[in-house]
């Protein structure tokens, strides 16, 4: 439940953060027309995310064997790429996403185009559903119990959608600096699983040649226990792991969360034009 729970936080909040701020925004301008369109845009946006993961269980789970581990491989690495990019991006932006995002909205309705707007907000939820679609998709193929981990991560975009609806009306205030570094460093070591578990599948597909074993750890992975699924579902630690999974996982996780962790440089500021006389 811990990392699918932490997906849903984590990308549920992303978007929430872009439609509360632009929702807030446009309230205290009084622009209740395009308010309310872009909440119809956010529903159009859930919608089309939710038929997507849909669509793609059915897609996977009328494969043969060997096509359902080579298309798990490739959602495991689709999943990768795609946390690899939000965490960076956000490392760069959290400090002044909503300065930001407020000057575009304001540019926006500067320009007389409210639509902007409301395609900004439709975009954010496409792209963060798409995103979480995805990575759930790839993190259930892992687990050893899917409704546990649907449970995890229905609580965690419930919880974003509050923050996002208070940021809303004005009650919430969060470091987003320090809330996006504590979930990213979560988010790596799950994509570290989802890497070495990429690289199993893909020699249970036949597109890798089977490493040599690395350690024994089935005193720790037990199927059915907690420890189980903490090891397999948030570390992506399996019983038998080869060597290419262990390189994978540390070549990966390493690097990414030095990124993640070293001290954010403060963004410089615009200089200033000269005068005209």
């Amino acid at each position: 439940m811990l990392p699918t729970f932490v997906i849903g936080l984590r990308e549920g909040l992303e978007a929430a953060l872009i439609v509360g701020i632009i929702a807030s925004f446009l309230a205290q301008q009084g622009r209740r027309d395009a308010l309310k369109k872009v909440w119809l845009g956010v529903a159009i946006a859930v919608a089309i995310c939710v038929a997507v993961a849909v669509g793609l269980q059915i897609y996977s789970s009328d494969l043969p064997q060997k096509q359902q581990e080579q298309l798990e491989t490739v959602i495991g690495a689709i999943a990768v790429v795609m946390v690899s990019y939000m965490v960076l991006w956000m490392k760069r932006h959290s400090r002044d996403l909503r300065k930001d995002l407020e000057g575009a909205a304001g540019r926006a309705l500067t320009e007389g185009s409210a639509s902007a707007l409301v395609l900004m907000a439709f975009l954010a939820v496409l792209r963060e559903g798409f995103e979480t679609s995805v990575f759930l998709l790839a993190t259930f193929n892992e687990s050893d119990n899917p409704a546990y981990g649907g449970t995890g991560a229905a609580l965690g975009i419930v919880l974003a959608a509050g923050i996002g609806y208070g940021i809303y009306r004005g009650g919430v205030r969060i470091n987003l600096s320090r809330f996006f570094r504590i979930t990213g460093l979560v988010l790596i070591l799950v994509a570290a699983g989802l890497v070495a578990t990429a690289l199993m599948t893909a020699a249970e597909g036949g597109w890798l040649e089977q490493g040599t074993r690395a350690f024994d750890l089935s005193w720790l992975v037990r199927p059915g226990t907690p420890a189980s699924s903490v090891a397999t579902g948030v570390l992506g630690i399996q019983p038998y792991p080869d060597w290419t999974m262990v390189t994978g996982w540390l070549l990966y996780a390493i690097p990414m969360a030095a990124v993640v962790l070293w001290p954010a440089r403060p963004r410089k500021a615009p200089a200033a034009r000269p005068a005209t006389p």
